[in-house]
């Protein structure tokens, strides 16, 4: 259970933290990748050590195929994050005022493809950092992590928004910066980009089971 509230704390502070800096009026503008991912290596930090600190459906998929997660617990951090997500959304609204927004289109198969690309980088590092033998203990897989939705951020956020993590893409559509016939696309870019992240960190490390 404690699990399950640290993941529920983190997403719920890191959806927080995506509407506040990216939601007019007062967003962060060109800043907010920097707000986005500083907290998420905060919060990585501060609930690693209890439930991995994933924060995000697509991390908990690939750190289940990777051999680090029992079957059994995968739903449940998937509720945990999607509820942590839907509560800061109303708190963000309240916030903010409840803004009229309009969000704008996205193209289908280049926002695809830039949120397969981003959250493949986001769940390799997380992988390769966080739940490998060979990088066991150290101390910067938190900063590994929070910089890489920074910069997968700063790359595609202009093509899809950036998400990179469908929790996040549910606390986008419900303060309305993101369309809610646009949300599959994240489902779908995000969980196959994860999926492959397992994968690929497999194949590369056979020996780290």
């Amino acid at each position: 259970m404690k699990k399950y509230l640290v993941e529920f704390i983190g997403v719920f502070l890191f959806v927080t933290t995506v509407g506040m800096v990216a939601l007019d009026p007062h967003s962060a503008g060109p800043l907010a990748p920097i707000a986005i991912g500083s907290v998420l290596m905060i919060l990585v930090y501060a609930g690693g050590h209890v439930s991995g600190g994933h924060y995000n459906p697509a991390v908990t998929l690939g750190v289940w195929l990777r051999g680090r997660l029992p079957a059994g617990e995968v739903v449940p951090y998937w509720i945990s994050q999607i509820l942590g997500a839907a509560v800061a959304s109303q708190v963000v609204l309240y916030l903010k005022g409840n803004p009229p927004y309009s969000p704008s289109d996205i193209a289908v198969v280049p926002s695809l493809i830039a949120e397969f690309i981003g959250t493949f980088a986001l769940v390799y590092v997380v992988l390769n950092v966080a739940t490998a033998k060979a990088t066991s203990g150290n101390s910067y897989f938190g900063l590994a992590i929070g910089f890489t939705v920074v910069v997968m951020a700063f790359s595609f956020g202009s093509v899809s928004g950036g998400c990179f993590n469908p929790a996040i893409a549910t606390g986008a559509t419900l303060v309305h910066l993101e369309k809610f016939s646009s949300f599959w696309i994240y489902l779908a870019g995000d969980f196959a980009g994860g999926a492959l992240a397992a994968v690929a960190f497999k194949f590369i490390n056979p020996e780290d089971k």
